[in-house]
């Protein structure tokens, strides 16, 4: 990942030294400014707790205070704000808080709000920051007029306990809220493939087999008029029309092909792979070891990696063989497509990879591509292995 120069990784912040860089001068400055943010910030959380808890009893206190937790939100985003810029913090923003129950009703959302972990912990953080703010507002600006030497290293180990304050009680609630958000973000993937993909089935049926349904019906048509007038060339029309049909029937089984192969659910990844390694233009060693089979979705994920990968190396590779292994371990299904070609591929590469790599991450899997310049090339992947239902293992 490349970094902007102004905002080192976070992990990474330039060494202290003696002499005050512009880094060391950030963290001064942050520091300073503690005691006006703290006291702002601790008065807040004072007006917020003393009100609402003291109208509580009342029909407004309740929702006073909820009030008061989205305020909190708010003086939590900016000093999340204030730590990136001054001394290169990054922390997640936490969810919306309103997100599931905007149609459940007033006391849902109210009860929602009152649980918000994220305005109850901006309030805490509100309300420790002010003997921390006087505590570093005072030894900074003692420190800057005599204990200047050594300023940078006192300014590094006070920004450090800040550093852990923010990312402590400003991060989102928990892991949960993040994957929540990683969720979010991979449904909209499965929603753009999917949509994509019925766009290409439409596009295939639309140009292949229609097309020669409809001309079909045309030169039956004709061949129906000249059946009485000309027989002959009655014959040779329905010989064509035959023809176009055995044509038509052939590429709707590669579209049915395209879209869950019958090998696939009748024999397996085994049987499938082979199927396509056979196809391709590079000899394709296979090796399935699996004792069971692993559910629908993540066979059927499984077979189209490969497939895609076996496309590859058939168009860009230039290699001389290939290998496919397949195994599990653990909870894991892992599959390893291997070419001897020139290298170079990458998922920014416009090869397909980077669909790939999409589709994987949106069903927890990873996608690795191992392929430097002159080969060879290794492409690994891993999908989460669900075991299949008895009705699924019935059907297959």
């Amino acid at each position: 990942m490349t970094m902007s120069p102004s905002l080192p990784d976070p992990d990474r912040l330039p060494p202290a030294r003696f002499a005050l860089d512009r880094w060391t001068w950030r963290e001064i400055a942050y520091l300073l400014a503690n005691l006006p943010v703290a006291v702002v910030g601790f008065v807040y959380t004072v007006v917020v707790i003393s009100v609402g808890a003291g109208l509580s009893v009342t029909v407004i206190g309740l929702p006073l205070l909820v009030g008061g937790l989205q305020g909190a939100r708010l003086l939590g985003g900016l000093e999340r704000r204030r730590a990136r810029w001054m001394l290169g913090v990054r922390v997640d923003e936490p969810s919306p808080l309103g997100r599931g129950h905007q149609d459940r009703g007033f006391f849902v959302r109210l009860w929602a709000g009152l649980k918000d972990p994220v305005g109850w912990r901006a309030l805490l953080y509100g309300f420790i920051r002010l003997p921390w703010g006087v505590l570093t507002f005072a030894v900074t600006l003692v420190s800057l007029f005599v204990l200047w030497p050594v300023l940078p290293f006192i300014a590094r180990g006070l920004t450090a306990v800040d550093r852990a304050m923010v990312r402590g009680l400003l991060s989102p609630s928990d892991e949960l809220e993040r994957r929540i958000a990683e969720l979010e973000s991979d449904r909209g993937v499965v929603v753009d493939t999917a949509a994509a993909d019925l766009r290409r089935i439409e596009r295939d049926l639309h140009d292949g087999a229609q097309a020669r349904l409809v001309a079909l019906a045309m030169g039956l048509g004709l061949a129906k008029e000249k059946l009485t007038d000309d027989p002959e060339a009655a014959v040779r029309m329905v010989d064509e029309a035959h023809g176009e049909i055995k044509v038509a029937l052939q590429e709707l089984r590669d579209l049915a092909r395209g879209i869950h192969p019958a090998v696939l659910t009748d024999r397996g990844l085994d049987a499938a792979l082979s199927a396509i390694a056979s196809r391709c233009t590079v000899p394709v060693k296979v090796s399935v070891g699996l004792r069971g089979r692993p559910a629908e979705a993540i066979e059927g994920i499984a077979y189209f990696t490969v497939s895609e990968l076996l496309q590859n190396i058939s168009k860009h590779s230039g290699a001389r063989s290939a290998s496919v292994d397949v195994w599990r371990s653990g909870d894991r299904l892992l599959l390893q497509v291997t070419d001897d070609g020139g290298g170079g591929a990458r998922l920014d590469g416009g090869s397909g990879l980077a669909g790939l790599a999409e589709r994987l991450d949106a069903v927890d899997g990873v996608f690795v591509v191992d392929s430097p310049e002159g080969g060879p090339t290794t492409v690994t992947a891993e999908l989460p292995w669900r075991d299949r239902t008895v009705a699924a293992a019935r059907t297959a």
